[in-house]
């Protein structure tokens, strides 16, 4: 039997952020350490389908915000949300993610990110839910609970969104909650950035990296510890030095380091496995 509690609205269990709204559900159903929920938290959405630009920017600067004590909150989605709450699980920082299903494992959408539902909980976060336990995701659902992300947090981070995401959906949720309001810029011409950018016109805080988020939260940013990679020898350094600005496939990093492609997919499999890069999925890579 999976062990899920169910906290009433007037139970102390209840996050207080979450009592402030006027839509707040009377019930949630909490699956692992219930006791964050009182965290201070940062709510990071974006698109399904993100770019490696986007997966880059949500590693470092989610992984940059964990780091500084802030707990993640997201929804648990494909894409960009599941870069977020992973990262926190790498690094065994407790995430929240808010879901629109039940949270037991046969009703968690999507299925593909139940092992990823399994990490949250074993490294001290949790999974909540305004939806009883067997309740399939029907669509209306998943904008219902982007008002939980954006209540339970001191503000929201967007990363790539097109214009009618749900994303921005959480972003107008945020500004009904008076709650701060962060996006990362994007080119003019890619769909992904038509969000962010908007939103950034509208007022929302242009995001670079962690500290410009801390800043406006008055959160001491000293806190975060970045750990550069080391270089053994010349032939990584090589690879450093093409990935320092932006993620790159592997052809591109065979064309920059001018090393044979053997000996770079030798390489890339060894700085993987050893954390000091990261494979964003088709072969394409970045710093870790």
């Amino acid at each position: 039997m999976e062990n899920i509690l169910e906290i009433k609205i007037n139970n102390k269990s209840y996050p207080e952020f979450l009592k402030k709204i006027s839509d707040a559900p009377q019930f949630l159903y909490c699956k692992g350490n219930s006791g964050i929920l009182k965290n201070l938290c940062i709510g990071v959405v974006g698109t399904r389908k993100p770019s490696d630009y986007g997966k880059q920017v949500t590693l470092k600067i989610t992984g940059e915000l964990a780091d500084s004590g802030l707990t993640i909150v997201s929804g648990m989605a494909p894409g960009i949300d599941t870069f977020a709450h992973e990262i926190c699980t790498e690094k065994g920082a407790p995430t929240i993610a808010v879901l629109g299903t039940g949270v037991d494992e046969k009703s968690i959408y999507p299925q593909i990110n139940l092992n990823l539902s399994r990490e949250i909980i074993k490294t001290g976060g949790c999974l909540i839910s305004e939806f009883k336990p067997g309740t399939p995701g029907y669509p209306n659902n998943f904008r219902q609970r982007n008002r939980i992300i954006s209540a339970l947090s001191l503000g929201v981070l967007v990363i790539e969104a097109k214009e009618k995401s749900g994303s921005l959906i959480t972003a107008q949720f945020a500004k009904r909650q008076h709650k701060k309001l962060f996006a990362i810029p994007g080119p003019i011409y890619a769909l992904n950035s038509k969000g962010p950018n908007k939103l950034i016109k509208e007022g929302a805080t242009l995001t670079e990296s962690a500290k410009d988020i801390l800043d406006v939260l008055e959160i001491a940013s000293q806190k975060i510890y970045q750990k550069f990679p080391v270089a053994k020898n010349t032939q990584e350094q090589l690879i450093f030095d093409a990935l320092k600005q932006e993620a790159l496939y592997i052809d591109k990093i065979i064309e920059k380091t001018k090393l044979n492609p053997s000996t770079i997919a030798t390489l890339l499999a060894l700085m993987e496995i050893s954390g000091k890069i990261r494979n964003l999925g088709g072969n394409t890579y970045s710093l870790n």
